[in-house]
């Protein structure tokens, strides 16, 4: 898993498509190449003190480890947002949560009805 590093690649990201989920708030963004995906994370002080804000990137760091075999496509940049109830929710339903987001992300657009 490649990570985004500098603050430029998280702005760039919050441009990006939002989809929103109890545990996190995952922000995409195709970067036009055709490297490996990278993903970020980050936690506002909102959440809690550093050790809770530590504890919910971790586990959205794991949950991102073992969800890649998932349709993460490659040139494009992800950004995890951690809420708070991430310290809360069964781990199960958080790797399901990031799954279902990522299928959001890529998913195709509904056609009108007119």
């Amino acid at each position: 898993m490649q990570r985004l590093a500098q603050r430029a690649d998280f702005l760039a990201a919050a441009a990006g498509v939002k989809v929103p989920a109890p545990a996190f708030i995952l922000q995409a963004l195709a970067r036009g190449d055709t490297a490996a995906p990278r993903f970020g994370f980050t936690v506002s002080k909102k959440v809690g003190n550093a050790v809770e804000r530590n504890r919910v990137r971790r586990r959205l760091r794991e949950v991102v480890r073992l969800s890649a075999a998932l349709p993460a496509q490659a040139g494009h940049d992800y950004v995890l947002i951690g809420r708070r109830t991430a310290l809360e929710l069964p781990f199960e339903r958080m790797t399901n949560d990031f799954a279902g987001a990522l299928k959001r992300v890529h998913g195709k657009r509904r056609a009108i009805r007119g």
